[in-house]
């Protein structure tokens, strides 16, 4: 697990730097989901007016606020697994297992949480891009790495609703194998739509959702090779 979590970590800061290079990426991807229209009211002024149109679509909304919480509901289902194997002490759940479900946890709360919605997304100052003079905001363009931004708070870089499908998606890890051909679509399905709609939302840019969610799988990787390391330090002692 060390190897994965080194890797991924590498791979992380590599797609970074290519986005930081090339900025254009970002510009054009998000562009693609932009419809331009024309500029009245208060916003007679701008060079740029329009909207993303997949933001205001019923469906698409009603679909991304469900997809919203399915991170926070996979997360009180392994918690309430959890405790309830460790009130029963049954053999049914075995120690392992349960230490992998504390360990998932944990990677959710230091990834999604607190790595990204707490420390990035509060700091980063990178305006969304409906925020942006690119698509009817107001807001320069800066891209991602640089926290050189105007956003206040809740910025762009990176995206947290990408990061929690990242960590759903690491639960594939733990299905069983009976359950995996009916679980493992619908959490695919989740992993996968959820930073495509932030997208198309015009919510985050693709370098945003790509580093998101990548940084679960770092995080999960990470936590995971901690523990192994420090059981085999126990052992050897």
């Amino acid at each position: 697990m060390l190897r994965a979590a080194v890797a991924l970590f590498v791979l992380w800061w590599a797609l970074l730097l290519v986005f930081y290079l090339w900025p254009d990426i970002d510009r054009a991807v998000a562009a693609a989901f932009f419809e331009p229209g024309p500029c009245t009211g208060a916003h007679a002024q701008s060079t740029v007016c329009g909207s993303f149109p997949w933001s205001k679509d019923p469906l698409a909304v009603a679909v991304r606020k469900v997809f919203f919480y399915v991170p926070a509901a996979a997360g009180a289902l392994l918690l309430g697994i959890l405790v309830n194997g460790l009130a029963r002490r049954s053999a049914a759940y075995g120690a392992a297992r349960l230490q992998q479900l504390g360990l998932a946890l944990a990677a959710l709360l230091l990834g999604p949480y607190v790595l990204v919605n707490l420390l990035l997304k509060s700091f980063s100052g990178r305006p969304r891009p409906y925020q942006t003079d690119l698509f009817g905001g107001d807001l320069p363009f800066v891209p991602a790495g640089s926290f050189m931004g105007q956003c206040d708070n809740n910025c762009s870089f990176i995206s947290g609703e990408a990061a929690g499908a990242g960590w759903v998606a690491c639960l594939l890890l733990f299905l069983p194998a009976k359950l995996r051909p009916v679980l493992a679509p619908p959490i695919l399905v989740v992993a996968l739509v959820t930073p495509a709609m932030r997208l198309a939302f015009g919510g985050h840019y693709l370098s945003d959702v790509v580093l998101g969610w990548l940084s679960s799988l770092v995080v999960f990787a990470a936590v995971f090779a901690v523990f192994e390391i420090s059981r085999k330090r126990k052992i050897e002692r």
